[in-house]
């Protein structure tokens, strides 16, 4: 993407002025903070890219608005606020800045349950009311205490170091972090089952999905130790408000400390005025060194994409981000090549489609050949722009299934280079190339094989004819004669059924194949990046 293809970005939030400033180098930047959800619709119409935090919710209807959108960045962790799949389908990158706030949101972590085990904000409030209540703040101290840590990624890795510092003992529970990671700074995993009737405080750090939503709820806060103490500076709605609630009324929770909440700023207001909850107006990023890392982070990432640099920071389109390697770019657009002259050949776009990287080069390409494929199937046909970040979910709901294999075993001569090989299952139809230098090349089609591979760029023209018969190259130099174009390559196959596949590259496409159809089997004519 070209840094003069990104003209516009809005920034709808109140960000550090370094984020206008380094984007303002190339773009036009328009920050308008507090627009309703009308003025973002009417706002975001003619915008490239928007910056936002957590208060701008980025709906369907907003992308659907938004005619011109190539980017969503989200400066901070998560995007709940982003319809990351109608981002994804209409192919709108979305992007974050995982780590800008996590320093931050861990320290207010810790403060929080410092706070909870000595009623700091409970005492300091008493005392502006003139009270000298030193019995009834009673507190506890946390050396020897167990904390379960729920989500052990980067913030919550942070919480538990820290902690560990106060003699806390850290135990936790991430789907994704093996034991042997946690164990390496200091966290037992365990099952939550078993978690609930170990720990003394509990904090979570996960982001809010449909598998989170409700943690901590009545079934689990009845697992618990009574008088547990419950943190949340994650994402409202991972603890249940109302079971936190009638916890708390109950005493089996002790305390919660809370700095988000499932309505921003809660309506209801029962939890924020219990005398043993401490609340946040969501300050887990608000710091001057967050707000600086993560506005300068995402306006880097932006610059980055925009100028060919490279991608970071992706949420939906890790595909993409390999696009921007000079080493896999060339096997990319290869991939794209690949998809682009099955389906033309093949003449479907639905069914079964398997990719299989060959080489142990290419061991681990499949994650980003595979959308590149699709989205190469899917070029030609009736869809909107087609998308490293989208066609995957634009093949599935065409009807396309894609799968990826391996082999780390590729036929000579590119056994040290690696080979892409495209099928259309239950169909003869399959095509197989590789990149030599940084050009993509056809191996084979259909069984018949070239002998000096055929460079997959520009105009193409693709037929397949009687071995012994070679009018059509005659026919097809009158018609190039006549077009006022020029042949630049001609490769033809082995001989399949007496038949060969000639790929001949023009320098501009052919007017009409009327002439040439006659001679030939079948005749395809494309234009490839």
């Amino acid at each position: 993407m070209a840094l003069g293809k990104l003209q516009k970005v809005l920034i709808s939030e109140s960000l550090d002025p370094c984020c206008r400033e380094i984007l303002q180098a190339g773009v036009q930047v328009q920050e308008k903070p507090g627009l309703s959800k009308e003025e973002l619709l009417r706002e975001i119409r003619d915008c490239d890219g928007l910056i936002v935090r957590s208060a701008t919710k980025v709906t369907a209807e907003v992308l659907e608005a938004a005619e011109k959108l190539k980017v969503v960045g989200r400066a901070g962790t998560g995007v709940d606020n982003v319809d990351v799949e109608a981002a994804t389908r209409k192919g709108v990158l979305v992007m974050n800045t995982p780590t800008g706030n996590s320093l931050s949101a861990a320290e207010l972590t810790c403060g929080m349950i410092l706070c909870l085990a000595r009623q700091i904000p409970q005492a300091a409030a008493s005392m502006k009311e003139g009270k000298w209540d030193r019995k009834k703040y009673m507190g506890m101290e946390l050396n020897g205490k167990t904390l379960a840590v729920l989500g052990l990624g980067r913030i919550g890795r942070e919480v538990a170091t820290r902690m560990q510092a106060f003699g806390m003992k850290t135990i936790g529970y991430d789907p994704i972090i093996t034991p042997d990671v946690s164990a390496t700074f200091g966290v037992e995993q365990l099952p939550l089952e078993q978690i609930w009737p170990r720990c003394d405080f509990i904090t979570v750090h996960t982001p809010l999905l449909p598998s989170t939503t409700g943690l901590l709820n009545d079934s689990t806060f009845a697992k618990c130790r009574r008088g547990v103490q419950v943190v949340n500076c994650a994402r409202g709605g991972i603890v249940d408000e109302g079971a936190l609630l009638r916890a708390l009324q109950s005493g089996q929770c002790g305390g919660a400390a809370l700095d988000v909440f499932t309505q921003e700023p809660p309506k209801d207001r029962d939890l924020v005025n219990h005398p043993n909850v401490i609340s946040c107006p969501h300050l887990g990023a608000s710091t001057r060194e967050a707000q600086s890392r993560c506005g300068k982070e995402i306006a880097m990432q932006i610059v980055d994409m925009a100028t060919g640099k490279g991608l970071s920071g992706v949420v939906n389109g890790q595909a993409l981000s390999k696009a921007f390697s000079p080493q896999t770019k060339p096997w990319i657009t290869l991939a794209r090549a690949l998809g682009t002259v099955l389906c033309t050949v093949g003449k479907q776009m639905q069914g079964s489609l398997q990719v299989c990287t060959l080489g142990t080069p290419l061991k681990e390409a499949g994650s980003y050949l595979t959308p590149a494929v699709a989205a190469g199937m899917l070029a030609g046909g009736t869809q909107k722009e087609v998308t490293l970040v989208n066609a995957t979910l634009l093949a599935q709901e065409a009807g396309l299934k894609v799968t990826a294999t391996h082999s780390d075993v590729a036929p000579e001569p590119d056994s040290s280079t690696g080979l892409v090989q495209v099928s259309l299952q239950g169909t003869p139809h399959q095509v197989t190339g590789t990149v030599q230098g940084s050009t993509p090349v056809l191996r084979q089609i259909n069984g018949a094989t070239f002998k000096l591979p055929a460079p997959l760029s520009g105009p193409l023209l693709i037929y397949r004819a009687k071995a012994s018969d070679s009018s059509a190259l005659a026919t097809l130099t009158g018609l190039l004669s006549k077009a006022g174009a020029q042949l630049l390559s001609y490769h033809s196959s082995s001989t399949v059924a007496g038949e060969q596949w000639s790929v001949v590259g023009l320098s501009a496409p052919l007017p009409s194949l009327g002439e040439l159809k006659p001679r030939v089997t079948e005749i395809f004519q494309l234009h490839l990046p």
